[in-house]
């Protein structure tokens, strides 16, 4: 059984999403029910709530709507990563309250949609070492141009526990190995950093892409990370541009066809339940 430690849901009606605007293929809700039902068909057996960089003033309202579906009884989902804004200085505030709430695992700013210095100050650097001895993680989304900046973050915060998203989100299309490969190492040497399989097949030609064009991208993140540092996430519906979540969970079988069961126990669901506690 996979644990999808990325999945994405969309309520449209109860929260406020103000990137979709620009981005009419994701720009629809998705539920949980129709997850769970693809998730019971491939094979997926728990999972993680991703946040979807909703509206700031609705940061914690989202965390709010994941609860119910956590709470709600035999909920596969087993916990949340939750938004957060680590350049404000309300973050300390905001994480005692979060810290208050056994459902949040762990936190995310996407890097790559502000500019560049947003994740630089000290402010942000000395907030996220807030998350230092919490059991709380920061998951990385950066683009590879910026691998070297989340490479000073982890320096700044040796003892948080960082994941890095989508495998460092490389330009698949381009089949541009640089400077991708470089920061991903870079990161790897780090051994408070985790990466996650995840992402790359809406990062190809999103009509020609094929496995041979994911698998360098996936391996080489793999033997830099090692079995034992590595997660499985969906990144549904975002998968959609790529094939969507069927098409993903058959390359990611693919992919590992001929991996030691260890190795693939590992990935698939035994690293996430013991990164998160689960």
């Amino acid at each position: 059984m996979l644990f999808d430690t990325h999945l994405h849901l969309i309520y449209k009606d109860r929260l406020k999403y103000p990137w979709l605007n620009d981005f009419d293929t994701l720009n629809r809700d998705s539920h949980f029910d129709a997850y769970c039902r693809d998730a019971a068909r491939l094979g997926i057996g728990g999972c993680l709530h991703m946040e979807v960089d909703v509206a700031e003033h609705h940061i914690e309202k989202e965390a709010a709507v994941i609860d119910e579906l956590i709470d709600a009884p035999g909920s596969m989902m087993r916990g949340m990563i939750s938004s957060c804004r680590p350049e404000s200085d309300d973050f300390a505030a905001f994480l005692e309250r979060a810290r208050s709430n056994p459902n949040i695992k762990g936190f995310r700013r996407v890097l790559h949609v502000v500019p560049d210095d947003v994740g630089t100050t000290v402010t942000f650097r000395d907030n996220i070492k807030r998350l230092s001895g919490t059991g709380l993680t920061f998951d990385l989304c950066v683009l590879p141009r910026q691998l070297h900046l989340a490479l000073d973050l982890v320096s700044h915060c040796p003892d948080v526990t960082f994941i890095l998203d989508h495998c460092g989100v490389p330009d698949v299309a381009a089949g541009a190995f640089e400077p991708w490969r470089t920061g991903v190492k870079a990161l790897a040497e780090r051994p408070n950093v985790f990466a996650k399989i995840s992402g790359v097949v809406a990062y190809g030609n999103p009509d020609t892409w094929t496995l041979n064009d994911i698998r360098p991208f996936v391996e080489e993140t793999v033997d830099a990370f090692g079995t034992d540092r590595i997660v499985w996430g969906s990144d549904s519906p975002v998968c959609n541009l790529g094939g969507g979540l069927p098409t993903w969970v058959a390359a990611t079988h693919a992919l590992t066809e001929r991996w030691s069961t260890t190795d693939r126990e590992a990935l698939y669901h035994i690293n996430a339940c013991r990164l998160w506690r689960l």
